[in-house]
C-alpha cells in the first residue's frame, strides 16, 4: 500500500519538557545520531530520555540493523535503575506499556510477542514496535542501570518498512499520530508499571497478569531462536514470574530467558486451544 508522505514536525524539546510525566528527570531531541541506546548507555543517567529524528546504526535483538526514514518513527532510548530481584520483568513491561500507549491513543487493538515486540491484528499480526534493552553494571557514583530503547513505525508507507513481517501505524489505519502525544504517553506507562513491579506483592502480579493476558505467544507454536544454540520448536505455554518464557518441546517444559521468538502458529488453530 502506498499513502501519501505526510507531513510530519519535528519534535519539539520545550512542549515534550513541559509535559513530560513526573518520573522522568529530562529530555532531549537530536537531529540524528548513530544510536540513543548508545548515547544512554554512556550518560548513564537515571530517569532520562534520549530522542532521535534519525538513527543511522539503530539495533535490534540479535544484532539487527534498525532504520526508517526521518520524522517517520519515534525512536528513543529511556533509562531506569535496575530493579532489584526483577530485572528480567524490565523488558517485558516496556512491551507492555507500549502496546497500551499504542492502544490508547490509536484505539487499535494490540498484542505482543515475547519478550515485547509489539504486533497489530488490524495488520495481519505485523510488528509495528520493537524493543532493545541493554543492562549497564553499577560504576562509582551511579547504580546498575537499564536502557530501553524503543522504536515506533509511526508514518511509514509499505515501501518504507525493512521487512515485510513489519507495519506501521498509518498502515494500520492510524494516519494522524501526533508522535508527542503517542511518546508522553509511552514514557507515562512504562513509568507506572516500572513502579508496580517494584513495589511486588499484588501490584507486581497485577502487571504480570496484564503482560499475560496480552502475549500473543502463550498458546502458540514457536520456534525460538538463540544466537549461541540450535533453533527451539515448541509449544508457549507461559511466562514465569522471573519473565522467562516457558515451552514444551515434547520432552517437557523448559524455561528460556532469552530469545527470539517466530509464531508458527497461534493458539486458535492447535488441537484443543482456543
Amino acid at each position: 500500500m502506498t499513502l501519501p508522505i505526510p507531513l510530519v514536525p519535528p519534535l519539539d524539546v520545550t512542549w515534550l519538557t513541559s509535559h513530560l510525566p513526573t518520573a522522568w528527570r529530562s529530555i532531549e531531541v537530536h537531529p540524528e545520531v548513530a544510536s540513543t541506546n548508545a548515547l544512554a548507555v554512556a550518560a548513564a543517567r537515571p530517569w532520562s530520555v534520549i530522542v532521535a529524528e534519525h538513527q543511522t546504526a539503530g539495533r535490534g535483538r540479535l544484532d539487527r540493523s534498525w532504520q526508517a526514514p526521518r520524522g517517520a518513527s519515534l525512536t528513543f532510548s529511556a533509562t531506569v535503575p535496575a530493579p532489584p530481584g526483577a530485572p528480567g520483568w524490565v523488558p517485558l513491561l516496556a512491551g507492555l506499556a507500549t502496546a497500551e500507549a499504542l492502544t490508547a491513543v490509536t484505539g487499535l487493538s494490540t498484542t505482543l510477542k515475547w519478550p515485547n515486540d509489539v504486533l497489530m491484528p488490524a495488520a495481519a499480526d505485523r510488528k509495528v514496535a520493537g524493543i532493545l534493552c541493554e543492562y549497564r553494571p553499577p560504576q562509582p557514583g551511579v547504580g546498575a542501570l537499564v536502557v530501553i530503547g524503543i522504536g515506533i513505525n509511526v508514518h511509514q508507507s509499505e515501501q518504507e518498512l525493512p521487512v515485510p513481517t513489519a507495519t506501521s501505524l498509518a498502515l494500520a489505519g492510524a494516519h494522524d499520530v501526533d508522535r508527542h502525544t503517542l511518546l508522553v504517553a509511552v514514557l507515562r506507562r512504562l513509568a507506572d508499571r516500572y513502579a508496580a513491579v517494584l513495589a511486588g506483592a499484588g501490584d507486581a502480579e497485577q502487571v504480570h497478569a496484564a503482560y499475560r493476558a496480552a502475549c500473543a505467544t502463550i498458546g502458540s507454536r514457536v520456534r525460538l531462536q538463540r544466537s549461541d544454540a540450535p533453533d527451539v520448536d515448541a509449544t508457549a505455554i507461559g511466562v514465569d514470574d522471573e519473565g522467562a518464557l516457558l515451552v514444551d518441546d515434547g520432552t517437557g517444559m523448559r524455561a528460556y530467558a532469552a530469545g527470539d521468538v517466530v509464531h508458527l502458529r497461534p493458539a486458535s488453530e492447535l488441537p484443543g486451544l482456543t
